[in-house]
């Protein structure tokens, strides 16, 4: 949908905003109303458009942001400008998905990673630790294992929310998928018991790192 000017988006949005919804997001820090059903159909329907996106960006509303993520070129960002952009995500969902969507695909990613690694923003380090977490499972070749597990032994157990979460989630991907590290990966998680009381609806695996480590080295052993 070429053509298609960002006020007529915007518009869009606004009529798809649920206050059931928002109240929903709002628990979860995220201050908008968009169902991402409906939010995912309508990026479906405009098709990738970089000028857009970058419109819909500086807009400045949250789920403008989500949008423009799902529009864009991964590819087509300076790494200055997803720097920017990373300090401009101060909700949950838009810098996950920045991450995620974006910077994962950029050619940018490793030397962001590295910067972004140990940056004194604490939600710019939590995507470093992202982006490690991800290079942890998929291309670990080259990282130091046992340094990353030096930093979270030290750091995670004082760490602000976002950072933390994420260092978490390092700590377990380096226990399920490196058994080499795995006991040391356990012993960490336990010693500093972050997340061990966590409410994790039935049927979900815990974010507690022993415990989610042990589940998914057991149904990997069980298939």
């Amino acid at each position: 949908m070429d053509g298609t000017t960002v006020e007529e988006v915007l518009a869009e949005l606004a009529a798809l905003e649920d206050p059931r919804v928002r109240a929903v997001n709002e628990r979860h820090g995220d201050d908008h109303g968009v169902n991402l059903g409906a939010l995912r159909a309508l990026a479906k329907r405009l098709g990738t458009q970089q000028d857009l996106a970058r419109e819909l960006w500086a807009s400045g509303g949250t789920a403008a942001k989500l949008l423009a993520l799902l529009i864009c070129r991964p590819r087509a960002f300076a790494p200055e400008e997803l720097g920017a952009m990373l300090r401009q995500s101060r909700t949950p969902k838009v810098q996950d998905w920045l991450v995620a969507y974006v910077v994962k695909k950029s050619p940018h990613a490793e030397d962001l990673r590295l910067a972004w690694l140990v940056d004194a923003d604490p939600v710019v380090a939590s995507a470093g630790w992202a982006l490690t977490a991800d290079r942890v499972v998929k291309r670990p070749q080259g990282l130091d294992l046992d340094g990353l597990l030096d930093v979270i032994e030290k750091r995670m157990r004082d760490a602000p929310e976002r950072l933390q979460w994420a260092m978490n989630t390092c700590l377990a991907q380096i226990g399920i998928e490196h058994p080499d590290h795995r006991a040391r990966a356990l012993a960490i998680g336990e010693r500093l018991g972050v997340l061990e009381d966590y409410p994790t609806p039935p049927n979900c695996t815990s974010p507690y790192a022993p415990v989610w480590i042990a589940e998914m080295v057991r149904r990997r052993e069980a298939s």
